[in-house]
């Protein structure tokens, strides 16, 4: 199983947002430049992430984002399951629908092994994933060379 790029994209902007200080002023245009990814994706992945009660923004001069104490908080699990699809893993009703699909255990092993992949991600926050290592490699992230202050 592989997450979607959106689910990656959303991951990630929670952890950086996990280690911003209180002064740091991240847009989504400077978390996309971070992450190097696009914009319109990293826009699309914080409006659904505000949706879910996990980031905040404010617009306007002095204005960012930020993660509510919810996101900190959050499961892993919970987020995942929250961006990912909800649909079947194998494509029992594609175009055309599988002939098999109205007598296939393979769909329900399927749906209890990603639903095994999301419980074992459950017990993982967000703050617990950006510990060190990874909390100081987020910080460093597109400063600029010489300011390599923590």
């Amino acid at each position: 199983m592989r997450l979607t790029a959106f689910t990656d994209i959303s991951l990630r902007i929670v952890m950086r947002l996990a280690v911003a200080r209180d002064e740091e002023l991240l847009t989504t245009r400077t978390v996309a430049q971070t992450l190097a990814v696009p914009y319109s994706h990293a826009a699309k992945a914080v409006a659904r992430l505000v949706e879910l009660g996990l980031v905040e923004t404010r617009r306007g001069r002095g204005g960012g984002l930020w993660l509510t104490g919810a996101g900190r908080n959050a499961s892993i699990g919970g987020i995942v399951r929250a961006l990912e699809s909800g649909g079947d893993l194998a494509g029992c009703e594609d175009d055309p629908p599988c002939p098999l699909r109205a007598a296939c255990r393979l769909r329900t092993a399927l749906a209890e092994a990603r639903e095994a992949f999301f419980a074992s991600l459950d017990p993982i926050t967000v703050e617990s994933l950006v510990a060190s290592p990874t909390g100081p490699v987020l910080v460093l992230l597109g400063r600029e060379e010489g300011d390599l202050r923590p």
